[in-house]
């Protein structure tokens, strides 16, 4: 075997040799112009002795020494023709004149007879980067093509040590895991735990983290329920990644709720907590869609922070976009938000989502919303089947590259005896003070028909006596009492035209009035009140059914 004719393939030989020529050259110049020998210049040179040229080392004596693995092997069938001492150090002795994949077992089982057909067919090196081999170490192959002097080609085969770096690898990788690990436990337990289920809503929501090689996001959801018959839903995403993404979440579904309790338009909600979103961090900025549904208008009122449109389908299967209004996202400042509505009614389904589950890299986000509105319209099931659904229509899996958070409600369309478990009844209050007896019978009729125990059925006409006593003293025109009973409660709400709140207070013993509102927040599981759209105010109390005997 001649190592002399493919040591010239090593790094920098070429290099050498080029600067060995361009030094002949000058010498046999510097003899043609009369100028002294070069034998004679070397005597009278006080510079070190000439370097001896690489042709001139021996090659096998420079390989046994390399720290590297070498190995050389010839012909198609890749006989073993040399390996030097690291390589048997490494991995034992082989036995020359072999076929690779019979005296190198490990590089046969890391899978490199394949990248030593390439190197020999292609002519040009091939490199199988950082595997873990038998001796336990990570080594870079690297295959390079070199001829004989009987024609038959041949392989070198150069394995770097790089164990090191792969076990920084691995530990920045471990590390990151970690972090991983640690922003999703703590995005799930921002989450809610278990969803609120209100009355007259089925509600089901899913949250899948993004892949291993994506950081967890601050995409949320939650359900609020808000006393009355009411829900708040809301879903967002806060922009970034990491632990910092999911605190910024927390503390953003932490104000939501505390603004649901103050019962405000959607729109208003919206705007509290983009002020908060500023002050929480300047740079950070999220989406956010805030809606309320009412069962007595069959309407979802939502107002929208950037955030993608909510999708309604109807009992028929067709799926309505709720695009408009739509403002900035929160922390930019500046906006005022609008509240809109879409038509929820019985049989009704409606989804909220955020962008990981309909924004593709290759595809429009309009293509995904519109892709997404047709697995809406041919899912049907239960809130929880749906969810299940959607996501896997959307190609969603364990590796996807972003947070996705889906919120599905539906308004179920009651009939027979579930039916009768839910009953509304409503009466316009006109005139002066006859409208209060009038109210006292409406509500004992009422009551009577829905055949309530007697102590809830007195319960009932003493809160309807003082709602309205209340809204007839402090209210205006128009007045309104409705009574409204769900399987688990009676709802007893009176509006007027007034938008003044009234507020539960300590009454002297001398005083003729003020305490109506303190009766009914005695004898009522709940009470609040609220400002309606249109001007005015709504003042209710509920009352929590018996459990019916098993």
């Amino acid at each position: 075997m001649n190592f002399t004719r493919w040591s010239a393939r090593l790094p920098g030989t070429q290099r050498r040799a080029a600067a060995r020529a361009e030094h002949t050259v000058t010498t046999t110049d510097r003899r043609s112009d009369g100028s002294v020998p070069a034998a004679r210049a070397e005597q009278l040179t006080d510079g070190p002795p000439p370097v001896p040229a690489v042709d001139e080392l021996p090659v096998r004596e420079v390989l046994d020494r390399v720290p590297a693995l070498v190995a050389l092997v010839h012909g198609t069938d890749h006989r073993l023709a040399y390996v030097n001492d690291a390589y048997t150090a490494a991995f034992g002795v082989r036995p020359c004149g072999e076929p690779a994949a019979d005296a190198l077992p490990e590089l046969r089982d890391l899978g490199l007879m394949p990248l030593l057909d390439q190197a020999l067919r292609s002519g040009k090196p091939r490199t199988l980067k950082s595997r873990k081999a038998p001796d336990g170490r990570h080594y870079t192959f690297t295959c390079t093509p070199a001829a004989e002097d009987n024609g038959d080609g041949a392989v070198l085969i150069f394995a770097t040590d790089v164990t090191d770096h792969a076990e920084a690898a691995e530990r920045l990788r471990a590390s990151e895991r970690r972090q991983r690990e640690t922003a999703v436990t703590l995005q799930r337990s921002l989450l809610p735990q278990e969803l609120e289920q209100p009355d007259d809503l089925r509600i089901a929501a899913t949250y899948q983290p993004g892949g291993t090689e994506a950081a967890v996001g601050g995409d949320w959801y939650d359900v609020i329920t808000l006393g009355g018959g009411r829900t708040a839903l809301v879903i967002g995403d806060v922009m970034g990644r990491g632990v910092r993404a999911a605190a910024v979440m927390g503390q953003l579904r932490t104000a939501v709720r505390a603004y649901a309790r103050l019962d405000l338009p959607p729109h208003e909600v919206l705007q509290l907590l983009d002020g908060l979103a500023t002050e929480i961090d300047a740079n950070q900025i999220a989406t956010c869609v805030y809606a309320v549904h009412d069962p007595n208008e069959g309407r979802l009122v939502y107002a929208s922070a950037g955030h993608l449109p909510i999708l309604v389908r109807d009992d028929s299967g067709h799926v309505q976009r709720a695009d408009e209004p739509t403002g900035p996202p929160l922390g930019t400042g500046g906006w005022i938000h609008a509240s809109g509505s879409i038509a929820l009614g019985p049989g009704s389904t409606a989804v909220l989502y955020t962008d990981g589950l309909v924004e593709r890299r290759d595809e429009d986000l309009d293509e995904g919303i519109a892709s997404l509105e047709r697995a809406l319209a041919g899912a049907t099931g239960t809130p929880q089947v749906v969810c299940d659904r959607l996501v896997r229509s959307a190609g969603v899996t364990a590796d996807h590259d972003d947070d996705v958070a889906v919120l599905v409600l539906q308004h179920p369309a009651r009939t027979g005896a579930d039916s009768e478990l839910f009953r509304n009844a409503a009466l316009e209050l006109l005139g002066g003070v006859e409208a209060a007896p009038r109210a006292r019978a409406f509500a004992s009729g009422v009551l009577t028909s829905w055949r309530f125990p007697a102590d809830l059925y007195d319960l009932g006409v003493l809160a309807t006596s003082e709602l309205v006593a209340n809204s007839l003293q402090h209210g205006t025109p128009p007045m309104r009492l409705r009574l409204r009973r769900t399987d688990r409660r009676l709802i007893i709400e009176v509006t007027d035209g007034d938008d003044h709140l009234p507020r539960r207070r300590r009454a002297e013993p001398g005083d003729e009035s003020g305490r109506g509102i303190a009766i009914v927040a005695t004898i009522a599981s709940h009470w609040g009140s609220r400002r309606t759209p249109g001007g005015g105010k709504a003042v209710w109390c509920e009352f929590v059914l018996p459990r019916p005997a098993d």
